[in-house]
C-alpha cells in the first residue's frame, strides 16, 4: 500500500500536466486531489464514477434508484457553461490514470438562484472532499452573481445534512415531500 507521500509524489506529475484552471487540495489524511472544471473529455470518467457509486450513494445523489446513467442523463450532467451551469470534478492519480472521486455542480433555476449537488465516491468520504468541492462551487456562484444556492436532499441523508450545516446552509422540510429537505445558503 502506498504511503501518503508516495501517493502525492506519483500524482504530482499527472496533476502538473493539467491545463486550465485547477486547484490541488490536501484532504484530511494528507493525500492530494486535483479539482478543476468538468469538461466534455470527462464524459467517460463521469459515467464510470456514477457506476462505481454504491446503490445508496446513487440514490442519495439522484433521489431515485439509478443503475446506469443513460445518454440523456449523461448529456444533462455534462452540460456546463461555467456561468449558469458549473461543475467541478475531483480527480486522484491511480495506477497512471486520473480517476474521478467527487463532483459538485450547480445549475441556475432563476436569475439569482441556483440548485447545487455534491457527490463523493464511497471510499473517499469523511476526508473533507465534499467541503472542498462545495467551497469552490460556492465561490463560483458568488462570482457569477447568484444570491442564493439550494439543494434538495433526502431527509435521511446525514452526510449532506452535516456538510450543509458546516457550510452555513439553512435546513427546512420540503413542503411538497416530507421525505425530502431543502438546504438553502444566502450568498
Amino acid at each position: 500500500m502506498l504511503t501518503v507521500k508516495d501517493h502525492n509524489d506519483r500524482a504530482a506529475a499527472a496533476y502538473a500536466a493539467v491545463d486550465g484552471q485547477y486547484w490541488i487540495e490536501a484532504l484530511r489524511d494528507g493525500r492530494h486531489v486535483l479539482i478543476r472544471p468538468l469538461t466534455e473529455q470527462d464524459r467517460d470518467r463521469e459515467y464510470d464514477f456514477i457506476k462505481r457509486l454504491s446503490p445508496e450513494s446513487r440514490h442519495m445523489r439522484f433521489l431515485a434508484q439509478i443503475n446506469e446513467p443513460g445518454t440523456t442523463m449523461l448529456n444533462q450532467l455534462m452540460d456546463t457553461d461555467n456561468k449558469q451551469r458549473v461543475a467541478y470534478i475531483a480527480l486522484v492519480h491511480d495506477n497512471g490514470q486520473l480517476i474521478e472521486v467527487g463532483i459538485s455542480r450547480y445549475a441556475a433555476t432563476g436569475e439569482h438562484e441556483c440548485e447545487c449537488a455534491v457527490t463523493v465516491a464511497d471510499l473517499w468520504t469523511h476526508l473533507g472532499l465534499g467541503t472542498l468541492l462545495m467551497t469552490h462551487l460556492i465561490e463560483a456562484a458568488r462570482r457569477n452573481g447568484f444570491r442564493q444556492m439550494y439543494s434538495v436532499d433526502a431527509a435521511s441523508n446525514a452526510p449532506m445534512r452535516d456538510l450543509a450545516k458546516a457550510l452555513g446552509f439553512e435546513r427546512q422540510c420540503d413542503p411538497d415531500d416530507s421525505r425530502q429537505v431543502i438546504h438553502r445558503l444566502h450568498l
